[in-house]
């Protein structure tokens, strides 16, 4: 597991009057030009105030989608433009944005000038340039150029070694935003010092995209909850038939490896609940993981299962959670998923667990089960807390922690 690393928060920074460049996450869903989910940019709330309290001019920096870069910006894909968020910034934020058509050189320079303190300036999407991606020294260089201090406030991008994230702390002093600290906070409570029973939750349809993840859990934690399609192919690798559920047969081998050298109580499906096809209107029936025949596909925990489910949540003093244990975009299938949405959110609300999730289908189907802020914890992040979880270091935190070594404060 990671260990705590140290590194400079807000309060440890002078920043009255100052300008601050600050990498957020506005890579946000659309659909149709408009913003379909606010999560990440009310996250950015505690640290934006924070900054407008010490009067600081606020430079936000953020990529969108995968634009393909050019050093010329007439070939820039206008819908990659971080331009059409600055309304909805504003309303959230409850504040004026400018919108900068580039996030370096004399334009961006320019501007910075001209605005007031406090203020807040949203530069265009950094991966119209190809020193982001690059981790390009110049291009981390330019980003620094008329900024005094650097905050990282994007969690969700920090296990990427770009230039926004991790080249520019070489060139401004360097801290910790709220939303970042915040969510480090949580996850070293969950899995660093957590108080046992420990108990991991991992759905999702491929094992072999959470190889890795499972591999570190099954060492770690109490009891390994494994649900959703990646079930089936441990249940397939102990020589269940499995029908035509989805399954990875090229990873029998590995799967087999996690059964047998896991220190976790491995919790599989006992029963499932199978159809011919995914639909809404599906014809389903519960039946026994031995009696799943061969034109069926398993969609969602059987009853037992979920029964068993609950009762080692009961129990449990820290649980995590990442990727649902069935289709639950499907209503006849939701049951499993959302039965863990809700027991989570009720024995959190009652003092009896410390509950972290994340990953995008996670936070989903939170949402629709209406328990969201329910849990102890929520993360906005998706490849970042995977592979924390996965114990990888953080190319944004370690750039930090570097930064930290460093510092006299």
């Amino acid at each position: 597991m990671i260990e705590k690393m140290k590194f400079l928060s807000l309060s440890d920074m002078q920043l009255m009057h100052k300008t601050v460049l600050v990498r957020v996450d506005l890579n946000v869903p659309t659909k149709d030009g408009k913003v379909t989910d606010v999560t990440r940019i009310e996250s950015l709330l505690p640290t934006l105030q924070y900054l407008l309290n010490q009067q600081a001019k606020i430079v936000l920096i953020s990529h969108f989608g995968r634009p393909e870069a050019d050093t010329n910006p007439l070939k820039w894909d206008q819908k990659y433009s971080l331009r059409f968020i600055v309304p909805t910034l504003e309303k959230i934020l409850n504040h004026s944005v400018q919108f900068v058509p580039n996030c370096v050189g004399s334009e961006v320079g320019q501007a910075i000038k001209n605005a007031a303190f406090p203020s807040i300036l949203l530069l265009e999407n950094l991966r119209f340039h190809k020193g982001e991606e690059k981790n390009d020294p110049f291009f981390a260089k330019q980003l620094a150029e008329f900024t005094n201090v650097y905050v990282n406030d994007a969690f969700s991008c920090s296990h990427r070694a770009h230039a926004s994230v991790v080249g520019v702390t070489e060139y401004l002093p360097a801290a910790a935003g709220l939303s970042l600290e915040c969510e480090l906070k949580h996850l070293e409570s969950c899995l660093n010092k957590p108080n046992h029973p420990l108990v991991a939750i991992v759905g999702g349809s491929k094992i072999s995209t959470k190889l890795e993840l499972l591999t570190n859990l099954c060492q770690k934690v109490d009891t390994l909850i494994i649900g959703g399609a990646m079930a089936n192919t441990l249940l397939a690798a102990d020589g269940i038939d499995v029908g035509q559920s989805l399954y990875e047969p090229e990873l029998f081998e590995l799967a087999r490896t996690i059964l047998k050298t896991s220190k976790a109580e491995i919790l599989l499906p006992e029963d499932v609940v199978v159809a011919s096809e995914l639909t809404e209107t599906a014809k389903s029936e519960v039946v026994s993981i031995h009696a799943i025949t061969g034109d069926k596909k398993a969609f969602d925990l059987g009853p037992k299962t979920i029964s068993k489910i609950m009762h080692v949540l009961e129990n449990a003093k820290t649980v995590v959670w990442n990727g649902p244990v069935g289709a639950f975009e499907f209503a006849p299938f939701a049951h499993g998923t959302m039965s863990i949405a809700k027991a989570l959110a009720e024995f959190t609300q009652k003092g009896q667990c410390m509950s972290v999730a994340g990953g995008g289908d996670s936070v989903a189907a939170l949402s629709i089960a209406g328990v969201k802020d329910k849990l102890s914890y929520v993360s906005t992040a998706g490849g970042a807390f995977l592979e924390w979880l996965e114990g990888k270091p953080l190319p944004g935190v370690e750039a930090l922690a570097r930064k930290y070594s460093r510092t006299s404060i």
